[in-house]
């Protein structure tokens, strides 16, 4: 296997949950493929759905601290384990080598923490359901018919569209998003923040 290549079979055989759909928030328009929350939702999970690595340790951890909620039958020993397969860079996760005693440590912050309270995680709108048939194109025109003609366009919209445009492995690009949510370049440049131009340049460098 290729050192670029993400190998999720080490987490599938040991039937670790690293997605979830939302179990609370109920969807305003539920279709075959996709499903729409108007006003979003913060409880759909998706790790390593798109292809982007792991670069910081900020992000390894956030990461680590999903996966330790989603599994709560995981002991220390395990997530232990689990924790070592994703922060080993020859297994596709992540960009760069952390020591040994600095991943124990992340481990055990982790799992210290009060998991009551979900992750924090991003805004969700249109979450497209596993294995769906859909084309590039038919995501992305459903992401523009939902979001870009709906109302006005906020920053979560954008991370939509710019997931939605990276899961089909095209490039995103200021104009692609433009046509997607149906508005102005200006617009775009007014709600992309630092963070979302950032998280751009990152899914980019993966393609």
């Amino acid at each position: 296997m290729s050192h670029e290549e993400r190998n999720l079979e080490f987490l599938n055989r040991r039937r670790i949950v690293y997605r979830r759909m939302p179990i609370t928030d109920k969807p305003t328009v539920e279709a075959t493929h996709w499903d729409h929350y108007v006003e979003g939702t913060y409880e759909c999970y998706e790790l390593f759905r798109s292809r982007a690595k792991i670069t910081t340790y900020k992000s390894l951890k956030w990461h680590l601290l999903v996966l330790w909620y989603l599994n709560p039958q995981l002991d220390q020993d395990n997530f232990m384990q689990i924790a070592e397969i994703i922060a080993n860079k020859q297994h596709g996760f992540t960009s760069f080598e952390i020591h040994p005693e600095l991943l124990r440590k992340m481990v055990y912050e982790v799992s210290m923490l009060d998991l009551d309270e979900p992750p924090k995680n991003r805004l969700r709108k249109v979450i497209f359901k596993y294995g769906n048939p859909l084309t590039k194109e038919e995501k992305l025109r459903i992401v523009g018919t939902l979001i870009g003609r709906t109302k006005k366009v906020h920053s979560d919209d954008i991370y939509d569209a710019m997931l939605s445009i990276h899961d089909n492995n095209v490039t995103i690009t200021i104009a692609r998003l433009t046509e997607i949510l149906f508005v102005s370049t200006r617009t775009i440049h007014r709600n992309m923040c630092e963070e979302l131009r950032k998280e751009k340049e990152l899914l980019n460098k993966q393609l």
